[in-house]
């Protein structure tokens, strides 16, 4: 962050400079002796934080300040002056002033405030994350088993911060897959709450597979789907988005006001099927819903799981059947999947080698690579391709 303090006191200004640096050695804290009155006009490379230290401001000074915060919208004022009370706090708020300090400068409450600025600033200029959805064509496809192991390829293998949440509300187990860590609290524990939904009570209410990997497990009494309502999911993800990467949804099999809600939200539907014909039938069923609740075709990713080349069924007659391409196939291989989730251990940290795990990796490296193409907007998109 580009930080610019003036004052008119220069052991008072070295003073401000070793705590804004002590904060963060990667800030740039430029210093000018000074009033308000000798700050020049930024025309071009506007600090981000303007950190004015000065005994006393007048309606002059105020002015000035105004002016400035309409100039430089993205720059953020922190005043520190003798001056505190109601009227003149609702006067420098007026004036575009982000907080007004007591003097003499309390060096934790500056880094306090400088810190509240920069995680703002960050926040404002964070991608939303992306939603993925995970849903059975058919009981036993290995949904779970496939969500849950790429939530943990994008954390691990992608460096993203990623979130797996269990909406198969009466039967999910999606924790046991990466974790043998009990769930403190469920989806519905946190619907309960949801009057005082935030980041932290989300976070305190999810297993940490690791430390950019969360699961908030489904609840273990059926009854409590119950509690869940479909704005619950609308509230749940929308917080999720801001502070995930990736938020990856296991659906589970029904299809209700809840998980289509969900499905709703999502940004790209993972059908999970197996290359038989009791899959591929239940496939079209799920797919004619879809149509019925006008998904884009380009928002469904159909995958065949356990797929083999020696199949009685091939991919071919599978994308034939659908009318549309396979997105991905997920190679069988029972013994490393079924080690995985007897051990409750992902697949990629217990059989690496295996082409379970391979494909997973190239998975995640293409979703990951699509949500980095996304964060640079859409004109360099369009450049790119030109």
């Amino acid at each position: 962050m580009k930080i610019t303090a003036i004052s008119s006191n220069e052991k008072q200004l070295f003073e401000i400079a070793r705590i804004l640096r002590e904060r963060s050695l990667a800030d740039q804290v430029d210093v000018l002796h000074g009033l308000l009155d000798k700050l020049p006009r930024f025309e071009a490379g506007a600090p981000d934080l303007l950190l004015l230290a000065q005994p006393l401001l007048n309606g002059e000074d105020l002015e000035r300040l105004e002016t400035l915060s309409v100039q430089q919208p993205d720059m953020a004022i922190i005043v520190a002056c003798g001056q505190q009370t109601p009227d003149f706090l609702l006067q420098a708020m007026r004036a575009g002033v982000r907080e007004v300090m007591p003097m003499p400068i309390d060096p934790a409450a500056l880094q306090s405030a400088v810190r509240r600025i920069d995680e703002k600033r960050n926040f404002s200029a964070r991608t939303l994350g992306k939603v993925l959805a995970f849903i059975s064509c058919k009981g036993g496809s290995g949904a779970t088993f496939l969500a849950a192991n790429l939530g943990y390829a994008l954390a691990a293998a992608e460096g993203k911060k990623v979130a797996l949440f269990d909406f198969n509300l009466q039967f999910g187990d999606a924790s046991l897959f990466v974790s043998d860590q009990r769930p403190a609290a469920s989806v519905a524990s946190v619907a309960q709450q949801m009057h005082r939904l935030d980041q932290s009570l989300l976070i305190s209410s999810m297993v940490q597979v690791t430390q950019n990997f969360h699961v908030l497990a489904a609840p273990e009494d059926p009854t409590q789907a119950n509690d869940v309502h479909p704005e619950h999911v609308d509230a749940l993800l929308r917080l999720a988005r801001q502070h995930y990467d990736f938020v990856i949804l296991d659906i589970g099999r029904s299809l209700d006001a809840v998980s289509v809600r969900a499905l709703d939200q999502a940004d790209m539907i993972f059908p999970i099927l197996q290359a038989t014909l009791p899959y591929i039938r239940d496939g079209k069923r799920l797919l004619q819903v879809f149509r019925s609740l006008d998904y884009r075709k380009d928002k469904i990713h159909l995958i065949v799981n356990r797929h083999t080349n020696n199949g009685d069924i091939r991919l071919r007659d599978c994308e034939q059947a659908y009318g549309m391409e396979m997105f991905r196939t997920i190679p069988n291989h029972y013994e490393a999947a079924a080690a995985s989730v007897n051990q409750g251990v992902p697949i990629l940290q217990l059989q690496r080698a295996s082409p379970v795990s391979k494909a997973l990796q190239d998975l995640a490296r293409t979703l990951a690579g699509e949500s980095s193409n996304d964060s640079r907007g859409w004109l360099s998109r369009i450049l790119q391709r030109a």
